[in-house]
């Protein structure tokens, strides 16, 4: 019970939403201007801290398994090393909080936080 009770910030740490992003993205540069300030604050950005990724710069070492990623931005959910699900694109600010909101739900509930407000909502 101990061992288990250990393990849970260490596999709560392991999520990120990884942002797959390259110069010159107009859709890119909208989700900056209205997500990004606010995501860090978010029950989701808690849970699933945001990691950038540049689409033309070296691949990420530690998911060898990611499928490629084509267009920009696209937002790739990730818990233990293992990608939950993918936002190809960025389809406005309430959309987006929703499709992450069901991403997130697909995650280990052992590790989700508790129901709070999102910035989007």
């Amino acid at each position: 019970m101990i061992v288990a009770l250990l393990d849970l910030p260490s596999r709560g740490a392991a999520a990120e939403l990884v942002m797959f992003e390259e110069d010159g993205c107009p859709w890119c540069a909208v989700w900056n201007r209205e997500i990004a300030p606010i995501y860090p604050k978010t029950a989701e950005g808690q849970r699933a801290p945001l990691r950038r990724v540049d689409l033309h710069g070296t691949w990420p070492a530690d998911l060898p398994e990611l499928k490629a990623v084509r267009y920009t931005p696209t937002f790739v959910l990730i818990e233990g090393g293992r990608e939950i699900g993918r936002i190809q694109g960025y389809p406005g600010e309430d959309f987006f909080w929703g499709l992450l909101a069901g991403l997130i739900e697909q995650m280990d509930p052992l590790v989700a936080p508790q129901p709070a407000s999102s910035g989007g909502q």
